[in-house]
């Protein structure tokens, strides 16, 4: 199965020319649904305003709400470690429920310059809140595309635009032939072992709700999952820096829609 992951990246719209017969499913992440008639999911978060999702469904499509994909997250390892954005959370979600070959992505590069940060104009840029989870996204796209080679799955970008994903970059003409990496468990078994050594589980995915989170020991995951990456593949990853953060809950973490925190799972 060829899946297509839809963002609301500005780029998402050159997506509306692509033929639909190079997809076996279309996954769309928030307003994405708006770009092409014809997905096949729609995976959004609590806090997604009801008057921006669609009034009239086809029988083949289906909504997917925080419920059905945090236990899909869960089963790899949960939120906290996924990264709590739904670029991340809808992978997760595809992964597990759909059990794809290759996942293609467009408008989901999480790079925010002036100008329209998302295809319908302004927005606000979501994955880069301060929040521990969200400390490297380039970690979480490369524990991603591991995870995902892992499962037999490879993870391409389409976009040509700068990105924090780590995935190859493709073109549609590539996704019947691309692989996943292979022999890769003896790689990612640091950062597993160190994911499951501290602990920060939260199978509810409403992390916010718990003790503080350890931003410096996921900050030591996030460092291991790169340098995975960089043993799979041979060449470094080269994430930002990480921020210091506050502890949830404080008044200096804010999330979706100025709350004083995440008030949904993703």
């Amino acid at each position: 199965m060829i899946v297509l992951m839809l963002g609301s990246g500005p780029n998402v719209m050159a997506s509306r020319d692509w033929p639909r017969a190079a997809f076996d499913r279309i996954v769309t992440i928030n307003n994405a649904w708006a770009v092409r008639p014809d997905w096949d999911y729609l995976v959004f978060p609590d806090d997604f305003p009801p008057e921006r999702r669609p009034l009239d469904l086809r029988p083949e499509q289906t909504l997917i709400p925080s419920d059905v994909y945090v236990p899909e997250n869960n089963r790899y390892g949960g939120v906290v470690y996924a990264g709590a954005t739904m670029a991340f959370s809808a992978s997760y979600w595809a992964l597990g429920a759909l059990r794809p070959r290759v996942i293609g992505y467009l408008g989901c590069d999480m790079v925010y310059g002036t100008g329209a940060t998302h295809f319908y104009g302004m927005g606000t840029a979501d994955p880069l809140r301060p929040d521990p989870t969200l400390q490297n996204l380039r970690a979480k796209a490369a524990r991603l595309e591991l995870l995902a080679a892992r499962d037999g799955c490879a993870l391409v970008n389409l976009s040509k635009d700068a990105s924090v994903l780590s995935f190859p970059r493709a073109g549609l003409d590539l996704l019947p032939s691309v692989a996943p990496r292979t022999g890769i468990a003896d790689h990612i078994a640091p950062a597993l072992a160190a994911e499951r050594k501290l602990g920060a589980i939260c199978p509810s995915g409403r992390y916010w709700d718990g003790p503080p989170l350890d931003a410096a020991a996921l900050a030591e995951i996030d460092a291991l999952w790169l340098a995975a990456h960089d043993a799979v593949h041979g060449t470094a990853v080269t994430p930002p820096a990480a921020r210091p953060l506050p502890p949830i809950g404080s008044d200096g973490l804010s999330g979706h829609n100025g709350a004083a925190r995440p008030p949904h799972p993703a």
